[in-house]
């Protein structure tokens, strides 16, 4: 794992292409997964109308972003895909903040190298494995 996330970020920084650039969570219950992500985020998330039940996580206009999304014959899981969420040098806020909110920390902050930073792994409210990434 460490070496495919040290692989992506040094191809991310010598081209422009990124190997992601847009993924959705999905939940069980969109305004509890909403409530719990604001929190999380310290941001008001914005509904959109792009078919089915979808709140657009912050991002910027023509960089990666995603969505949690409430779609028929897609479930939770933590054994899934694991996103990583941009951290932005906000790692340790957003575990502080993890542990006030009750959520469950599988993997605490790690530094991988100090060239790429540190990560961390959490369960969502709807019981996804999602990552944290934080840039040195």
């Amino acid at each position: 794992m460490l070496w495919v996330l040290q692989s992506a970020v040094t191809f991310s920084r010598r081209n422009t292409m990124h190997a992601l650039n847009w993924f959705e969570i999905p939940v069980v219950d969109l305004a509890r997964a909403t409530s719990f992500y604001e929190q999380l985020l310290a941001s008001t998330l914005q509904r959109t109308e792009c078919g089915g039940e979808r709140v657009l996580l912050p991002h910027q206009p023509g960089a990666v972003g995603g969505e949690l999304t409430k779609t028929d014959g897609v479930s939770p899981a933590a054994g899934g895909v694991l996103p990583y969420l941009n951290a932005n040098g906000q790692l340790d806020v957003l575990l502080e903040r993890l542990q006030t909110m009750g959520a469950q920390i599988e993997l605490p902050k790690t530094e991988i190298s100090a060239e790429i930073g540190s990560i961390a792994i959490f369960i969502d409210s709807e019981g996804n494995r999602i990552g944290l990434h934080s840039e040195p």
